[in-house]
């Protein structure tokens, strides 16, 4: 049986996003402090951004691939890692002005208590944790459009996550990696 590219990028284009939603429902809990930065992800020629958190020991937390490098799109990072995920105590992030503005600005309009630190070597976890993505994404010689390159790297995250043992589904933790995959696209069906 021949089954052409174009129809595999047109399932990818389908199913990964209900995939990455699933995902998010079975999520386990992580750490209360986080590591933020983003990467830069080559989008039909362009550069984009892809914003990234992961806890202290390492698993994402969350992130979000935005066209702009800029205080709106940390932002929107930030009150969806916020909405998903518990309230974290610490966040570390670089020196970047944009994301230490969207994370004040947030801080002052929730009320929540974070603490904020600008240390760049604190943050060298997420900025080895980017190295998966880019190993993969490296091959691929960018993306030809904004939504595959989205649907892709949601998938690329959800695998890379599910290898941090951080699927939360009933006998998960007896399974291989690619039976926790299957487990989570048979939920597909129910959802």
């Amino acid at each position: 049986m021949f089954v052409d590219h174009s129809s595999i990028n047109r399932w990818a284009m389908r199913f990964l996003p209900l995939l990455e939603k699933i995902f998010r429902q079975h999520k386990r809990p992580v750490g209360r402090s986080w590591r933020m930065d983003e990467t830069y992800i080559k989008v039909k020629g362009a550069w984009k951004y892809l914003y990234r958190a992961v806890d202290k020991e390492g698993k994402t937390v969350d992130f979000l691939l935005t066209a702009k490098r800029d205080k709106a799109a940390a932002m929107r990072f930030f009150a969806q890692a916020l909405r998903d995920n518990d309230v974290p105590e610490k966040v570390t992030i670089d020196k970047s002005g944009a994301n230490k503005a969207a994370i004040d600005q947030i801080i002052d309009d929730k009320k929540i208590p974070i603490a904020v630190r600008q240390v760049k070597y604190l943050n060298n976890i997420v900025e080895q944790d980017h190295r998966v993505v880019k190993r993969i994404t490296k091959p691929m010689l960018g993306f030809q459009s904004f939504r595959s390159a989205k649907n892709v790297l949601a998938d690329i995250e959800l695998m890379h996550t599910i290898r941090k043992n951080q699927l939360n589904l009933k006998g998960s933790d007896a399974l291989s990696f690619a039976e926790q995959f299957y487990a989570l696209a048979g939920k597909i069906r129910s959802a």
